[in-house]
């Protein structure tokens, strides 16, 4: 995902913070009433958001589930966190906050791509946050800087198991989806130097 900013000075409610961000072009996530605008992200990350979710695209077409990729807002916590992850997957009836259906509150997969900015938040905070929504199966990071993707899954107990692929061949099984992605096409048309 892309990096946070800045934040804004006053606390808004999240009525008004959805207000302001349907009213807007420009993305901020929303943390108990705390405004974080985002940044722009780099060629090899818009890469490989793009890769991943026209591979999952292919292959959740024939199923009643959808991809989102970059702009779907998710809702956490009930509506005391906004975020916006690279890529969020639903099976099933989707839910959403309102009828606007920009906020969806039952993701059963997020991707994040890391990037410096990002890395620490997409590890920590944001997992934690990610951990309250009852529907998330799996979790998956995956590195600009070297080929490899790490996936934590929901146990039957809640806790999350976690698991790094990095020797190839790199092929990560999204169980609760059934869906496959691979290193070479996930990193197709990334610059060398970064993947």
């Amino acid at each position: 995902m892309t990096s946070m900013l800045t934040q804004t000075a006053s606390l808004l409610s999240r009525q008004e913070y959805l207000e302001q961000e349907r009213s807007t072009e420009f993305r901020s996530e929303y943390h108990a009433g705390q405004i974080f605008a985002m940044a722009g992200a780099s060629r090899n990350h818009n890469r490989i958001v793009t890769n991943i979710s026209s591979s999952l695209n292919v292959q959740l077409k024939p199923r009643l589930c959808n991809n989102y990729a970059n702009d779907m807002r998710v809702g956490i916590q009930g509506g005391k966190r906004y975020v916006y992850p690279d890529i969020v997957v639903t099976c099933g009836r989707e839910e959403f906050e309102d009828e606007s259906q920009d906020t969806l509150l039952n993701p059963v997969v997020i991707i994040e791509v890391l990037s410096a900015t990002t890395e620490a938040y997409d590890r920590g905070a944001k997992f934690l946050y990610y951990q309250t929504i009852p529907s998330l199966q799996e979790y998956v990071l995956v590195s600009q800087e070297k080929r490899c993707f790490e996936i934590y899954r929901k146990q039957a107990d809640g806790s999350w198991l976690y698991r790094a692929l990095q020797s190839p061949p790199i092929e990560l099984e999204l169980q609760s989806i059934v869906c496959l992605l691979t290193a070479a096409e996930v990193y197709a048309k990334v610059e060398e130097e970064n993947a």
